[in-house]
């Protein structure tokens, strides 16, 4: 998060909007991350702005689907399963966590024109509905992937009884 701060994580792309403009988004906002990766970047002025504050404890808790940060997880926790996760689901994770990716950083405040992604301006109304129609597909897409995986830790939770 870019946030009322001058230490820019990616300052070797430009930003779309100026920092007046992201603080007056951020501020006209609910701030509603529930997930404890993203969140340990926001910065410190903007961490007591949102609803919760998630911890490595919390996240159990917290993670929902439609969360793109616990979607591209996904592919995280396949990757730790391998060699006992099958390469076909390790793949399927990987492409779900690649395209979601993308829409996190056309979402951003970065622009990113140059590398051929169009933002999707999160800070106008139609902005957000379209952040939200792609959050339901990609929900959608994790739903299976996180099944298969919870069927494999099951399994390999059930060899070592």
């Amino acid at each position: 998060m870019v946030y009322k701060t001058v230490d820019i994580r990616h300052a070797s792309q430009p930003l779309r909007l100026s920092q007046s403009e992201v603080a007056t988004v951020v501020d006209s906002l609910p701030v509603r991350c529930s997930h404890y990766d993203a969140f340990r970047f926001f910065t410190p002025e903007a961490r007591p702005l949102n609803r919760l504050q998630p911890t490595r404890e919390t996240s159990p808790q917290l993670e929902q689907p439609a969360c793109l940060h616990a979607n591209m997880d996904l592919y995280k926790w396949a990757f730790k399963l391998a060699p006992w996760c099958s390469s076909e689901l390790i793949a399927d994770t990987f492409e779900l966590a690649r395209d979601i990716r993308e829409l996190d950083m056309r979402a951003s405040p970065y622009d990113l024109s140059p590398f051929g992604y169009t933002a999707v301006p999160i800070e106008t109304p139609e902005g957000r509905a379209e952040y939200e129609r792609y959050q339901r597909v990609f929900a959608e897409r994790a739903r299976p992937l996180r099944q298969r995986l919870i069927e494999l830790c099951r399994a390999l939770l059930a060899g070592n009884d």
